[in-house]
């Protein structure tokens, strides 16, 4: 696959929105000139072309290889290879490009080639073994096509955050209630986690959280059966679900989907937390039932998001 434009990719959104709910997802799989095989969800391409003329800019951050000009914009031209610490860049690494937009950000990844799109289910898609923890944790998810290949899924918010950095958690106000409020929350990103604890731990709320989708389910299901068995409301435990799109064994599509269809949860508001920041993704959102979708990552944001819920 050489070259992948906008409108060919843009043309199967109505199509991919369906997936909400069905516990699958779409890779674009590419390579780093080594024997490994990489992916990335299709939601966050906006497309695939050869690079062109990079320019390069004084004090840019470390993995950066400078920025260009993509109809009008000036977007950062980004190497993976650094971030998953390859020890010999291969040549030819970095002649394709691949755009990306998620957490309301555009940049180039620099890759080898890209090879195609595959559809996978979410429970075949596995947090990483210790055999990757050398990449420095940059390894989000593995998942393994039909010849047997593995197919590692990259952090590339993390990317994101290593070159932009984190935005600090403003001041904010403790959430008023007579009674001690809890967030359960899901997610499989660390530096998700962090910044989510740390607006929970600001706004003075207790929390519960999961790494992943079939574990917040596995939790959720556990703290009603025993809310149930002590007759008591689930509401007056759990004051707000929030949960992440994208998660390894079952996405937050369906996670949500699960907890909108058990009626112990009935009215415990679901906001999704995700950095697919596009109107497809917020469709899909809709179409399961969450009550608010937040891009990940801004911190004000998120606060205010949740704020506007738990002073209810």
């Amino acid at each position: 696959m050489n070259e992948l434009e906008p409108n060919k990719l843009l043309a199967a959104v109505d199509a991919r929105t369906k997936l909400a709910g069905s516990n699958k997802m779409e890779l674009l799989l590419f390579s780093l000139g080594t024997h490994e095989t990489f992916g990335i969800n299709v939601f966050k391409v906006r497309e695939v072309s050869p690079t062109p003329p990079i320019t390069l800019t004084p004090n840019m951050p470390a993995g950066v290889e400078g920025v260009i000009s993509l109809r009008g914009s000036i977007i950062p031209v980004i190497s993976l290879a650094h971030f998953i610490q390859l020890d010999n860049v291969p040549a030819g690494l970095g002649q394709t490009m691949i755009v990306t937009e998620f957490s309301r950000h555009t940049q180039g990844f620099l890759v080898h080639e890209v090879d195609r799109i595959i559809r996978v289910d979410w429970d075949r898609v596995k947090p990483p073994e210790n055999m990757f923890a050398g990449q420095e944790g940059m390894i989000t998810a593995i998942t393994e096509l039909d010849d047997g290949r593995l197919v590692s899924i990259l952090d590339v918010e993390r990317v994101l955050v290593e070159v932009l950095g984190e935005k600090p958690v403003p001041p904010l106000p403790h959430v008023d209630s007579a009674h001690e409020t809890t967030v359960f929350f899901a997610d499989d990103s660390s530096v998700a986690r962090r910044e989510i604890i740390s607006v929970l731990d600001k706004l003075g709320v207790k929390y519960i959280q999961a790494n992943d989708g079939r574990e917040a389910w596995d939790k959720l299901l556990g703290i009603a059966n025993r809310a149930s068995g002590e007759r008591m409301s689930l509401r007056n435990q759990l004051h707000l679900i929030l949960v992440d799109a994208e998660m390894p064994e079952m996405d937050g599509y369906v996670l949500t989907r699960n907890i909108k269809t058990d009626g112990r949860f009935a009215g415990i508001p679901v906001v999704m937390h995700s950095s697919l920041s596009s109107e497809a993704n917020r469709t899909m959102g809709q179409q399961v039932g969450v009550d608010a979708y937040v891009a990940k990552f801004d911190p004000a944001v998120l606060a205010d998001t949740l704020l506007s819920f738990l002073r209810r």
